[in-house]
């Protein structure tokens, strides 16, 4: 038998073997060729976190510096892309500012509890004429009913029976039950009463939940009468005197509202309003209703309406509390003014600790989940209004970058609760200018 060729594998050929080791080879000699460039890197001062590699040169002309560390990276914020999109983490107040705010909004979160008081419902429904409210109710309901079925194809209704029912409310307590108080006039005379300041509650005032009492003195001259207004807080007090300004008138009505069965807000504003928001289940959402204007479902109102700039405009009920201020400031740049009672972070925290003193132990499992579902679509809402807003603003700028012409936005009625002066110093008369002289406070 002839000998075999040395020069022939003893083994048969294995590319995909040669092809591992031909890129393993290349690995290896681009961490050499890195490794490389690394030592011989030059020490320079302008770049004050090279590479410490002694150098015959560099160690006589400048001192090395150390390696750069996590703290000095801390130094450097992250760019606004990284962190756009992060969601706002609930955070305990810490400075004084924030633990006052978040006193005032516990405080503040009391109120609409005493709406859940048997006895002050059963009182409530005695001054409410009930027939007269389910009777019109019933007659805007079906015609609603009538309305959606006529349109092909058919519609759901707009509003369901008890939104009928809070609107024939409405309508009577604007109208028949409750007044507006500018100056209230002289108990003696009749005659018109000018301000005289504060003065301090008796104990009869207190106990009904007065915390201040604005004085009055009659202007004719023989007369010279004074007259107290106190500002009640008690609702039970305010179904008795029927009278005072959007604090009174929004506590009053809220209760009013949780008697005839509808879920009910009491929604306060930093810069000295208050109103009433209820739940619509037709629509499965939150809506907003001024008993002061007989405003219903028309949240952009004070801004655009009334020419108000706003803060702050936070939800209390019986079920917790939630900032509600994207409802009715939706252009923040135009209408919101500077949010800096607490951090963003705190305030998420606040309403958080809120709605868990609410929604405790006396709270089923089954409620919890509907009202954190709630939660969850109410947020979904509010951020609808900020991109609408978004959206609306660029399609109001031409392609030549000047606005559109006026008058294409919907017109919103003026404020009409409260005389014209006392609305103009107040600067919610529309795009009037506010006056130089400070007018009473409203009260919440």
């Amino acid at each position: 038998m002839a000998d075999q060729d040395p020069r022939r594998p003893s083994q048969p050929f294995n590319p995909h073997e040669l092809t591992q080791q031909f890129e393993q080879l290349l690995r290896t000699r681009r961490l050499n060729a890195f490794s490389q460039r690394a030592r011989s890197r030059p020490t320079s001062q302008s770049s004050p976190y090279s590479s410490p590699t002694p150098s015959r040169h560099s160690s006589q002309q400048a001192p090395h510096l150390p390696p750069r560390s996590i703290h000095d990276s801390q130094n450097h914020l992250p760019s606004y892309s990284s962190l756009r999109n992060l969601p706002k983490v609930p955070s305990p107040p810490q400075d004084p500012g924030s633990l006052r705010f978040r006193n005032q909004l516990l405080s503040l979160s009391v109120g609409p509890t005493k709406y859940e008081n048997p006895g002050l419902l059963d009182e409530a429904l005695t001054v409410i004429p009930l027939d007269r409210i389910y009777g019109e109710a019933e007659d805007e309901s079906q015609l609603l009913q009538a309305q959606a079925a006529s349109m092909d194809p058919p519609q759901k209704p707009e509003w369901g029976y008890q939104d009928c029912v809070i609107r024939a409310l409405l309508k009577w307590f604007k109208r028949t039950f409750f007044t507006f108080v500018n100056n209230p006039p002289c108990p003696a005379c009749g005659s018109p009463t000018t301000a005289l300041g504060m003065t301090p509650p008796t104990p009869d005032e207190s106990a009904r939940g007065a915390g201040r009492v604005e004085l009055y003195k009659c202007t004719a001259s023989e007369c010279r009468a004074f007259e107290r207004f106190p500002r009640y807080g008690d609702v039970w007090a305010l179904l008795q005197t029927r009278r005072g300004r959007c604090g009174e008138w929004a506590n009053c009505f809220s209760m009013l509202c949780r008697a005839v069965g509808g879920r009910v807000r009491w929604v306060w504003n930093a810069e000295d309003h208050a109103w009433t928001e209820v739940y619509s289940e037709q629509q499965k959402r939150w809506i907003h209703v001024d008993a002061c204007e007989e405003a219903w479902d028309n949240p952009r109102l004070y801004t655009e309406g009334w020419g108000k700039r706003m803060s702050y405009c936070i939800a209390f009920s019986a079920e917790g509390a939630t900032d509600v201020t994207r409802r009715y400031v939706r252009d923040a740049s135009k209408h919101g003014l500077d949010r800096n009672r607490a951090p963003e972070e705190v305030l998420v925290w606040i309403t958080d600790e809120i709605k868990k003193l609410r929604r405790g132990d006396n709270t089923s499992k089954e409620d919890r989940r509907r009202l954190v579902v709630e939660d969850h679509r109410e947020e979904k809402e509010l951020r609808g209004y900020v991109v609408r807003a978004l959206a609306a603003g660029l399609d109001r700028i031409t392609l030549s970058g000047q606005p559109s012409p006026a008058g294409e936005e919907q017109k919103l009625p003026e404020r009409i609760s409260g005389s014209q002066a006392w609305r103009e110093a107040r600067g919610e008369a529309g795009n009037r200018p506010p006056s130089a002289e400070r007018p009473p406070r409203e009260g919440h």
